[in-house]
């Protein structure tokens, strides 16, 4: 039975978790874990790192992992993270399959910066072992072990697995908000577009090669159903309109509770459905040299009509061969060797009908 003093430490624990991840604070080892008054079973596993599980599951109950902080200054989605693990232990938000929650860069967060040496999300798929020097490679490795963990013994049934990894964008962008989905080698699935497009979401960017973001590793080694949200602007804690979360809000919490399109039920009208973008070359700076010929606030998805030079850097130049093209992520101040931006081409019509 759980003590009165082991409910008190959960109760704040799960009541504000954002709050207690910042303070640095952890569970003593007899209180790890315990049950909601909503009967929700819960496990405290790593610092950001939260195990949620229903009273009761079925045989092929679906398994969550819904991530946000992976960039430190992305403050939103961690606030709405934090609010849902609220409403689940106080059985406000219905609760019927295995959730993770993550918080993912835990220390940038506390400082209020995105990374402290390397961007996080461009170490998953065991590339933090090409730095292990740097602060972020031990956060990564973890991360990695957080999922596999979970996802090892979750149902291997087709769209029982799911990733929801959700950010905030630095600059503005054409649609305000939009998803990324890793290349796996397999069709895009119906049932991600239309939870997508009941999360408000505008456009869909296709990955065609592996990355080393957390939403492809967990598509790749854990065969989750994987995406990356941007969902705004950063905003410091404290200084967001969660109102204009609301969409992705309120999809993730039907997805947990089973309801609409979580159900994996295919709609009628492809008009609901996001557009779709698939990245047809990346922008690379390769020295310091590199020049990225685009205005320091262009938004993403902005589009370039052919012949445009976009990027140069010594011999290398980057000129749009398409009758038009879209830039996304355009930033010339990262590391050489790193991506300055990719380019991309509406494949809307094609992509839907080939979804599975």
């Amino acid at each position: 039975m759980t003590s009165s003093a082991e409910r008190g430490m959960s109760g704040s624990m799960l009541d504000d978790f954002l709050a207690y991840t910042l303070a640095g604070s952890r569970p003593e080892a007899h209180a790890m874990k315990g049950t909601c008054v909503s009967g929700v079973r819960w496990s405290w596993l790593d610092d950001g790192v939260l195990q949620l599980e229903p009273a009761t599951q079925e045989e092929g109950t679906r398994s969550v992992l819904a991530s946000a902080g992976v960039h430190g200054d992305e403050t939103a989605p961690i606030e709405l993270l934090s609010y849902l693990v609220r409403d689940i232990a106080n059985g406000a938000a219905a609760l019927t399959c295995r959730l993770l929650v993550i918080l993912g860069n835990v220390d940038a967060m506390r400082d209020a910066c995105r990374y402290r040496d390397d961007d996080l999300n461009r170490l998953f798929s065991g590339r933090h072992a090409q730095v292990p020097d740097s602060h972020e490679a031990p956060r990564a490795a973890a991360l990695e072990r957080a999922a596999t963990q979970f996802f090892d013994i979750a149902s291997a049934e087709r769209g029982a697995r799911w990733h929801i990894d959700m950010h905030t964008a630095i600059r503005a962008s054409a649609f305000e908000r939009f998803a990324l989905l890793p290349h796996t080698g397999r069709p895009f699935s119906h049932a991600m577009f239309e939870w997508l497009g009941e999360a408000r979401i505008s456009a869909v960017l296709l990955h065609t090669t592996k990355g080393n973001t957390y939403s492809h590793f967990t598509a790749q080694a854990c065969g989750a159903e994987a995406c990356t949200l941007e969902l705004g602007k950063v905003r410091p804690f404290g200084q967001n309109d969660l109102t204009r979360f609301a969409g992705a809000d309120e999809a993730l919490r039907h997805l947990l509770a089973g309801i609409n399109a979580a159900n994996g039920a295919k709609g009628d009208a492809n008009a609901a459905l996001p557009r779709a973008f698939t990245v047809i070359d990346q922008i690379t700076k390769r020295s310091e040299a590199f020049e990225l010929r685009v205005a320091a606030d262009v938004p993403n998805f902005t589009p370039f009509v052919k012949g445009t030079v976009l990027a140069c850097d010594g011999d290398y130049r980057y000129v749009v061969s398409r009758d038009e093209e879209r830039i996304v992520f355009p930033n010339a101040t990262v590391k050489p060797g790193l991506r300055a931006g990719l380019m991309v081409v509406e494949t809307t019509q094609d992509t839907l009908s080939s979804l599975v």
